[in-house]
């Protein structure tokens, strides 16, 4: 039996260590191999959408910006959440309904949390 066992952590080693050993080779060693590398000081400047850059490109974000943009991950991701739930509501019967139902009332109680806080302004 554990020779079984030691078999599937040494399955899960390899795993592991070439999960981190290709993305490490190809970005360090295959990329600047097969990519092309001619840099002149027109590729070498900021882009800004054809713009000529101006100021320091360092500037500094509101954190509300950051704020803004985690909580539309947050609600997106709960749509991603509830489409399986809703595509499967049949076979899944009143408890799903009951879980679902307090995921929704958390979420709901972080958006007005976050309401309050004045979080959604943008100004």
């Amino acid at each position: 039996m554990s020779a079984i066992y030691t078999n599937n952590y040494v399955i899960v080693t390899i795993f592991i260590i070439l999960g981190v050993l290709l993305p490490v080779a190809t970005v360090s060693f295959v990329g600047p191999l097969l990519r092309p590398n001619n840099p002149t000081p027109e590729k070498q400047t900021t882009y800004e959408s054809g713009n000529i850059p101006t100021g320091d490109s360092w500037g500094r974000f509101n954190v509300r910006y950051y704020i803004f943009a985690l909580l539309f991950v947050i609600f997106d991701v709960e749509t991603l959440f509830l489409y399986p739930w809703a595509v499967a509501y049949n076979k899944l019967g009143l408890f799903a309904l009951i879980e679902m139902l307090i995921f929704i009332v958390l979420l709901v109680i972080g958006l007005i949390y976050a309401w309050r806080k004045k979080v959604l302004e943008w100004n």
